[in-house]
């Protein structure tokens, strides 16, 4: 087998996982969000620490933590962490239709950063294809008569996500294992406090783990569905070119968005439809314009 057929297969797996996560976390339901999310830190931190230490990188990981790029290494805790807590409650209130939304605009979004942030130029084709996501939003926002937040801080927490990863020079692996560790301290104190009954009233629950043998293992195994598909991610794109790998990502929230209509029955209305097919659109569009970008490049250095 190939490198790059490997690299194909890795990413399969990782568009499956994320892209049936929602059959995973509803299973959590009756746990609140934070300490789902607090458990998701903690032990997707031993998987990553258990592996690192067999690789004998443990010292990169050190290293990370006290090198010079420590504040995008916060930044980037910061806002994957606010896109796991949303994308969890998205998907126990019942709003998994609006997070697939979310991770479809999510490349657009990450043009427009590149043009604000980084001041990048946007191709014609590239610029109608941020003008139809955002027509897309503005459609959903009339006809439901609220603003898809769910979709919009999806997307751009990842998209601010991944602005921080860019151009990092950290292995994939060990820049998300320093973001959990810095993450840990939030993690164990929250489920401290929830143990100690110091949780506000409209916060307060029991705290999950050990509640029942089912739960407790869901919540162990919720570190394996976070750490396992960022390590094949990490395997896939050292393999993949890289508009092979963004044209694959699409996958993920296709899965997610029949799970919200197939298996969960949510609703699907006529503005989800124009909204949807809009997203679709732009994200063909835009996709066109990155493969042609791409074969122009390749010629240039042929």
């Amino acid at each position: 087998m190939s490198e790059w057929t490997k690299g194909f297969w890795a990413m399969i797996a990782v568009c499956v996982t994320w892209g049936f996560a929602p059959l995973f976390y509803r299973q959590l339901s009756s746990v609140d969000v934070l300490d789902v999310l607090a458990n998701r830190t903690i032990w997707s931190l031993a998987l990553f620490l258990i592996i690192l230490g067999l690789q004998g990188r443990l010292d990169e990981l050190r290293q990370a933590l006290t090198g010079p790029y420590l504040g995008r290494i916060i930044f980037a805790a910061i806002t994957i962490s606010i896109n796991w807590g949303v994308y969890i409650w998205s998907v126990q209130a019942g709003h998994v239709v609006e997070s697939s939304l979310g991770y479809y605009i999510f490349p657009l979004v990450a043009v427009l950063l590149g043009v604000v942030v980084f001041r990048e130029r946007l191709a014609p084709m590239q610029a109608l294809a941020v003008g139809l996501a955002v027509a897309a939003v503005l459609v959903l926002t009339w006809g439901l008569g609220v603003t898809p937040w769910v979709s919009l801080t999806l997307a751009v927490s990842f998209g601010l996500y991944g602005m921080a990863k860019k151009a990092l020079p950290i292995a994939p692996v060990v820049s998300v294992a320093c973001e959990v560790v810095l993450l840990l301290p939030l993690a164990v104190g929250w489920l401290v406090l929830q143990k100690l009954h110091l949780v506000p009233g409209s916060l307060a629950a029991p705290v999950a783990f050990g509640s029942s043998l089912s739960i407790s293992l869901l919540l162990m195994a919720s570190g394996l569905v976070t750490a396992v598909p960022l390590i094949l991610f990490s395997y896939a794109t050292q393999r993949l070119e890289m508009a092979t790998v963004g044209l694959m990502q699409y996958l993920n929230p296709t899965l997610q968005f029949f799970c919200a209509v197939a298996i969960f029955g949510e609703p699907f209305t006529r503005w989800h439809l124009i909204a949807f097919s809009l997203i679709w659109l732009a994200l063909g569009v835009y996709s066109t314009s990155a493969m042609r970008q791409s074969r122009v490049g390749v010629g240039a250095n042929g």
